[in-house]
């Protein structure tokens, strides 16, 4: 067995990555005390609710106070869904489907207000912010356009053919509860809404509290699109006090965030015979075989790694490289990624933002520094970066980590990422999988057929073949998930419509019953039964 951290070759001293243009416009010029208070209108939140406060990562300063939800402002929330969700669940399925499509054009059209929310709830760069409103646009569009054809009854095999007619059907689940994270508050927002809505249910949602504006400017675009404002509840708080009644009162569960969180969710769910689907965490693994294009490999590197600072479920914190490409890949790829610019500003020209938190920068920081004096080598970054803000934290590559080090096998949540030689791809496959997580993966080489064949072998919810994360996620008509540690169900495609649904069977029986009939005895009754089940068998019948 090869050593999969041996060779570290690196220069003494990486460069500090360059600052990004600043430009005129700043966070309170665009996050202004009159836009909060109008989205703030949005949450549920009956009586005198406690304020709470919001900072925007980029400046450190004051972002927003918005009203905290209680438990029983969250049950309040479900009784107006549940009203709301039985008028809208008789509309036919096209106008259900039309509120998405109009949402699509509205959101492209008016995109600048939400990149600016994004930007200033996270630190993410512009173009990352706009990956958000690129996915959720493409879910509105898919399912706006492919709902019917998911939710449409279908005609199965009945229990005795001609007698016996049988139809599957979908029915709505009634009110999703639907628990979002911070790092993408409009994706993972509105974009699992979406496929909920069109089925004909309600939903009511606990953002983050960090990235709630993101999610209410969404409510206030879909509302303007036609959707019954009833029928999206905003809640807000701290998870530990209100989740729990979010999971308490739902139909149905959807959850992004932490694997610890997600079982806890899991259990509650279970204990109330609801659903649940799953997104979590991820320790995701980037392979760079010993054909690939090494200029492809190391830009798909960067994105794969440093999109919005690395807080992305599905970017990349273990790189394994083939031996014989190492040095000269890694050469490339740490030159790239010394050469990113680093920036705050709501305009696009950054190629990172910061870090969303403290806890996020102690994470980081902890994660290089014990690295660093295990015995790891810094290949680029590895130090924060408070002349550009509270939170910046420059990307980070890490050579010669060892098993014992966190950074190996825990999330880091970063702009970090290790790096590991292999001589074999059996080795690579057999590394790549040696975690409880499975959510994403990328692998580079210039034959794709080769690419397909090692992917098929890799355990994770998707795979990219020459691309970071993108093509997959992108892909709205296929299932994305995760396996493992990394989560239950899958969100876009059928799968991403038909778990807000229950599958119902209507079977009618014509002309005779299964039973006996026409002064037919039990047992004359069997023998004819047997007789058919063998016609149906040796005639090929389902």
């Amino acid at each position: 067995m090869t050593d999969l951290t041996a060779d570290a070759q690196a220069p003494a001293q990486p460069g500090r990555n360059p600052a990004a243009p600043g430009g005129a416009r700043t966070v309170a010029s665009a996050v202004t005390p009159t836009l909060v208070a109008r989205l703030a209108a949005g949450v549920t939140a009956a009586g005198e609710p406690v304020p709470v406060h919001t900072v925007a990562p980029l400046t450190g300063e004051r972002l927003a106070t918005l009203p905290q939800s209680t438990p029983a402002d969250v049950e309040l929330a479900y009784e107006l869904a549940r009203r709301a969700q039985h008028g809208w669940a008789a509309l036919p399925l096209r106008r259900r489907a039309a509120v998405l499509l109009r949402f699509h054009d509205l959101l492209l059209q008016r995109q600048d207000e939400v990149l600016d929310l994004i930007q200033a709830e996270t630190g993410k760069a512009r173009l990352h912010a706009f990956e958000e409103v690129l996915g959720a646009a493409l879910a509105a569009r898919h399912y706006g356009r492919a709902a019917r054809k998911y939710l449409r009854d279908r005609r199965r095999g009945g229990a005795v053919p001609v007698l016996t007619h049988t139809v599957e059907a979908r029915r709505p689940k009634g009110v999703i509860g639907q628990i979002s994270p911070w790092n993408y508050p409009l994706e993972l927002s509105v974009g699992d809404a979406l496929p909920a809505f069109v089925a004909g249910n309600a939903v009511v949602n606990k953002p983050d509290t960090q990235t709630a504006l993101t999610a209410l400017w969404a409510r206030e675009l879909l509302v303007e699109a036609g959707l019954p404002a009833d029928l999206w509840q905003i809640v807000i708080g701290d998870g530990p006090v209100i989740g729990p009644a979010v999971v308490e009162h739902a139909d149905y569960v959807s959850f992004t965030g932490s694997t610890r969180t997600g079982r806890e969710v899991a259990q509650k769910a279970a204990a109330r015979l609801v659903g649940a689907s799953l997104e979590l965490g991820g320790k995701n693994a980037l392979l760079v075989l010993a054909d690939a294009d090494l200029d492809k490999a190391a830009e798909g590197a960067v994105r794969a790694c440093f999109s919005s600072a690395g807080q992305l479920c599905i970017s990349v914190e273990r790189l394994f490289v083939h031996r014989s490409v190492a040095d000269e890949f890694l050469a490339r790829f740490a030159a790239r990624t010394g050469a990113l610019r680093l920036g705050g500003g709501l305009a696009y020209g950054a190629d990172m933002g910061s870090l969303v938190s403290d806890r996020q920068l102690e994470v980081v920081t902890q994660h290089v520094e014990e690295a660093v004096k295990a015995g790891a080598t810094v290949l680029a970054g590895g130090r924060a970066r408070p002349d550009l803000g509270p939170l910046f934290f420059e990307p980070t590559i890490l050579d010669g980590v060892t098993p014992g080090m966190a950074v190996c096998a825990e999330e880091t949540f970063g702009p970090v990422v290790s790096v590991y030689r292999f001589d074999t791809e059996d080795e690579a496959v057999a590394a790549a999988n040696s975690t409880s997580y499975g959510l994403n993966s990328s692998v580079w080489t210039k034959d794709p057929r080769r690419g397909r064949a090692v992917a098929a072998r890799l355990r994770t919810g998707t795979v990219n073949v020459n691309e970071a994360y993108a093509a997959a996620y992108g892909s709205v008509a296929s299932p994305m998930g995760g396996m493992g540690d990394s989560g239950l169900g899958r969100r876009h495609g059928a799968e991403g419509i038909l778990r807000y649904t229950e599958a119902q069977t209507i079977a009618s029986q014509r002309l005779l019953p299964i039973g006996p009939s026409l002064g037919m005895d039990d047992e004359r009754f069997a023998a004819l039964f047997t007789t058919g089940l063998r016609a149906m068998k040796a005639f090929r019948l389902k």
